[in-house]
């Protein structure tokens, strides 16, 4: 199908582009941009008058529920989800049941994903089987079947020797390992050290659980070379540390979460549990150090840290809820909301939840590296129109998500979170049209 997009604002944070133009696609690629010839015969014609017309967003934290919790979360509302929130691509992690430890798991997902044409995905495997912290998986395999690295989501490998061999096997071979740095014995806490949890009668979760393990891990890379990518950092000491190895030249990287970006332990107020989050709210100087670290590229990429809970898993006291929140569909608003509030240009706030990403991830997207995350003519048509003027609250009821529970629906009582998407294309093709008269603030 052929689309032609016209009058939009392209914003290519890859390139610096920032023009008013139009956008023509053929065959799932951009075939022409800025000026598209006069002979280009369109199926489809979108007005993009208003609208910003960006690379498709690429979110690396993302919990499907499928297979095992589908309860919580199925692969057609997930992925729905994504593309009502302008996800082009998406990495899942492997805490599924059962885990992604075995090929025919990974290539089942993906297939399932491509027949839905919503989003492309791209797995994490189990670093370890079933991850129990004990055993590697079959890391080669997993490759071969599509997974794009290996981690163990929040399961903790307790034994050093395990993970020293696993980076040394990943290094060996060029895989990248994707790890969220916290000690399991120091963080079994369920909100954040400090005078809230204090005075909640919360058990609570030290600094240190982070920046020990963190420290188990910097040590580890050193030895062995392991690319290693760190999964949504929480507190200020945790950043300095990553500031340092980053400079020292280690192959580090590190994420976000719009819950950590935005939130602190004051949000907890009289024990909501839409903010039984892992990893906990911290104080307001670790959400200042990380909003400062991702403005200046010490954080790589701002994720959503989508984790779907069910009702009856959530609606319980804040210490026995279970974690999580659904954010694929405000990753954009609330990256929008910390641009602006960071005073940053429009094209540096994309730029963490599309382009940077994408360096992220690397030569695991293949034949998509050149292009995903980018305007690019001859590159893949994976876009994300947005307006940029429109105000929305948040319902929680009207998420796509099968997971209703966003601690942004009590946070931002009052307040109006920018932008809405209007549009998401993915390979050329329409997979979010919002309605045409949006609910506004």
């Amino acid at each position: 199908m052929k689309i032609l997009i016209t009058n939009g604002r392209l914003i290519d944070p890859a390139s610096g582009r920032d023009e008013h133009g139009d956008v023509a696609i053929a065959a799932g690629r951009i075939v022409g941009l800025g000026k598209v010839s006069s002979d280009f015969a369109p199926d489809r014609t979108i007005d993009a008058s208003g609208l910003v017309v960006a690379p498709g967003l690429v979110d690396l934290a993302a919990r499907l529920r499928e297979p095992g919790h589908e309860h919580e979360g199925m692969l057609e509302s997930e992925l729905a989800a994504a593309a009502a929130g302008g996800v082009t691509s998406l990495v899942c992690l492997p805490d599924t049941d059962p885990a992604l430890d075995e090929p025919g798991l990974v290539e089942m997902l993906k297939f399932r994903a491509r027949k839905l044409s919503r989003c492309r995905l791209f797995p994490l495997g189990a670093l370890t089987r079933g991850l129990e912290g004990q055993t590697l998986t079959e890391m080669a395999e997993l490759t071969e079947a599509g997974c794009i690295g290996f981690s163990q989501a929040d399961a903790p490998i307790t034994d050093t020797q395990v993970l020293q061999r696993a980076l040394q096997y990943a290094a060996t071979f060029g895989y990248a390992v994707w790890l969220r740095p916290n000690d399991p014995w120091l963080g079994k806490g369920v909100a954040a050290s400090g005078a809230i949890a204090t005075r909640l009668g919360l058990s609570g979760v030290p600094v240190a659980a982070e920046t020990v393990a963190l420290a188990t891990i910097l040590e580890l890379v050193r030895a062995t070379g392991a690319r290693v990518h760190l999964c949504r950092l929480s507190s200020a000491a945790g950043v300095q540390m990553l500031r340092t190895a980053k400079a020292e030249g280690l192959p580090v990287t590190a994420d976000v979460s719009i819950n950590s970006l935005h939130l602190t332990d004051v949000d907890i107020g009289y024990f909501n549990p839409a903010m039984r989050l892992v990893p906990p709210l911290r104080q307001q100087r670790d959400r200042d150090a990380l909003r400062a670290a991702l403005a200046d590229g010490t954080l790589d990429a701002l994720v959503s840290d989508h984790t779907p809970v069910a009702a009856d898993a959530k609606i319980l006291p804040f210490g026995e809820a279970e974690p999580g929140a659904t954010g694929l569909e405000l990753l954009l608003s609330l990256a929008l909301k910390w641009g602006a509030e960071s005073a940053l240009p429009l094209a540096q706030t994309l730029a963490r939840v599309t382009s940077e990403p994408v360096r992220v991830l690397g030569g695991a997207l293949g034949s998509l590296a050149a292009s995903a995350g980018r305007l690019v003519e001859g590159g893949v048509a994976d876009l994300c129109l947005f307006d940029p003027a429109a105000e929305w609250m948040v319902d929680d009821a009207a998420l796509a998500s099968q997971g209703k529970h966003t601690p942004f629906a009590f946070a931002s009582s009052g307040m109006a979170l920018p932008g809405r998407v209007r549009f998401t294309l993915v390979a050329g093709h329409v997979a979010h049209e919002a309605a045409a008269s949006v609910p506004t603030a």
